[in-house]
């Protein structure tokens, strides 16, 4: 077993790190993925950068060059359900591209021709296990299960996130979660996206992101931790 880790930034990995024996460090495509151990388990943790072109290019080294089994995606999101707060969590069940259109053609917004449906399925284990370390590490946290949508935007309008929550039914918004997923998918690798809620995707985005970074980046780290040390 060898489960990868990819964060977006420095700060949803640096903490994870601290808590990992690392045997070395290779560079490729310009990220570094870190390759040890946390616990028994083989981990190997790397910063993707933002964005769905690099988050999949980095699924796909991480799966061709350093035989991952298991993949998780860690980052921060928009809330585009009023019940979904600050400070809560997402765990996936399928993620969609909400920016992905070829309408003309016939397909629904979201759907990716050559591919059944919108969405890519998240690992059913995975996720119980994420679920149940947060309960363990972090129970005063909020817990959802559902739909992530990823595209190239950073949301901080109320139209635009009104838009995706009305077309796609999901639950929060990033940038590489559904990269990532589809990546997976395509090699058959188990997969899911866990994601700390920083701001409401409104005209208020960029002021609650910051202030609520390096928080969900500590809890972050806390929990993939336990997740981890669960398959010894």
């Amino acid at each position: 077993m060898r489960i990868g880790i990819i964060g977006a930034m420095e700060v949803e990995v640096v903490n994870l790190l601290d808590k990992m024996v690392i045997a070395r460090a290779e560079e490729v495509a310009g990220m570094k993925y870190y390759v040890g151990k946390i616990g028994k388990i083989n981990t190997v943790i790397v910063r993707s950068g933002i964005g769905k072109v690099n988050a999949a290019t980095c699924a796909q080294i991480l799966i061709d060059r350093f035989q991952i089994t298991h993949l998780i995606n860690t980052g921060i999101a928009g809330s585009l359900d009023s019940r979904i707060n600050v400070g809560d969590v997402v765990v996936s069940t399928d993620a969609v591209y909400h920016d992905f259109a070829v309408g003309a053609f016939g397909y629904p917004r979201g759907q990716v021709p050559g591919h059944d449906g919108i969405g890519f399925v998240s690992d059913p284990e995975l996720r119980g296990r994420i679920i149940e370390a947060i309960k363990v590490t972090a129970p005063e946290i909020g817990v959802h299960e559902g739909r992530v949508a990823s595209g190239d935007q950073f949301i901080a309008s109320r139209d635009v996130k009104n838009d995706i929550r009305d077309t796609f039914g999901a639950l929060c918004t990033e940038m590489e979660g559904c990269a990532i997923a589809h990546t997976a998918e395509r090699n058959g690798i188990p997969c899911v996206i866990v994601r700390y809620i920083s701001d409401n995707a409104d005209d208020s985005a960029t002021m609650d992101y910051a202030a609520f970074e390096k928080q969900a980046a500590h809890n972050s780290a806390n929990i993939l931790f336990s997740v981890i040390h669960s398959f010894e």
